[in-house]
């Protein structure tokens, strides 16, 4: 069987370039944080492991870095939740590149309900050893990060939302703090609530710290 070749996207404006052309600046009171360094956005995908031909929901896709990534590695649909419209004409690129391929909803995704951006035929049953061909991917604005992962641990306790689907998997970043509070052991000086309910419902992995430059 031949390897699958990767998915290469078309001439594009850098991440950075369409920031400076539209404009764009991180808002502070939306905790946000933009990335341009593609090792890095690359480091975060591969991160989250296999995506090919798996269907992929990123939250907060911003001016769309982590997106072209997930892109490239051969995903077979994503589907962007963001809030901020202003990020409306930066995502039409990659949509125009990838026909048929990226949908935006605009929205919170606090509120958002992702069971209803999964193809149902994806579904697999929670005692499998294989996951779905499914996957959750986010640089999460800080602000968001904390509410958003206990709303989701409660969903994935009661099987609803994404996890309606079985057991998807998510790879997202966290201000280091919460990282660090998320995978903490019993007896660390970080160990919380947090670190105590995300470690019953699922496995936890620090992957990697990105440099705050």
């Amino acid at each position: 069987m031949a390897a699958k070749v990767p998915l290469h996207l078309p001439p594009l404006p850098t991440v950075r370039d369409l920031v400076k052309l539209y404009r764009l600046q991180a808002m502070k009171q939306l905790s946000q944080n933009f990335l341009f360094d593609e090792r890095i956005i690359m480091k975060i995908v591969k991160s989250a492991g296999r995506v090919e031909d798996c269907h992929v929901c990123e939250v907060g896709p911003g001016p769309g870095g982590i997106t072209r990534a997930i892109l490239s590695r051969g995903a077979k649909s994503v589907v962007l939740i963001e809030k901020d419209r202003r990020f409306a004409r930066a995502l039409k690129f990659l949509d125009l590149a990838c026909p048929g391929k990226v949908k935006v909803f605009w929205g919170d995704v606090l509120s958002f309900n992702l069971s209803k951006v999964f193809p149902e035929e994806t579904s697999t049953p929670w005692g499998d050893d294989k996951l779905p061909d499914l996957h959750i991917i986010g640089n999460l604005p800080f602000s968001v990060s904390t509410p958003l992962v206990v709303r989701w641990l409660r969903d994935i306790s009661m099987k609803t939302n994404a996890w309606a689907f079985g057991r998807v998997p998510l790879t997202l970043t966290f201000q280091k703090e919460v990282g660090d509070r998320i995978v903490s052991d019993a007896l660390d000086s970080q160990r919380s609530r947090l670190s105590i309910m995300s470690q019953y419902l699922c496995h936890c992995e620090n992957k990697f710290t990105i440099p705050g430059t």
